[in-house]
C-alpha cells in the first residue's frame, strides 16, 4: 500500500502576530544569554520583547 508521507499531507500555514500597543508585526528571535539559547517573541516598532506572542495581549 503506497500512500503518502504524512509530511506530505500536512499544509504549511503560517501565522503573523500583531502588536496590540503599536500594530507592529511581532517576530521570533533566538537569543543565546547566560550559556543557553532562549526564544523570544520582539516587536519590530517598540521592541518589546516577551517569551511568547501570546504573551502581549
Amino acid at each position: 500500500m503506497a500512500g503518502a508521507s504524512k509530511n506530505s499531507r500536512t499544509t504549511v500555514a503560517t501565522q503573523k502576530f500583531i502588536c496590540p500597543d503599536c500594530q507592529g508585526e511581532i517576530v521570533m528571535k533566538t537569543m543565546f544569554e547566560n550559556g543557553r539559547l532562549r526564544n523570544v517573541a520582539q516587536c519590530t516598532k517598540c521592541n518589546r520583547t516577551e517569551r511568547r506572542p501570546k504573551d502581549f495581549k
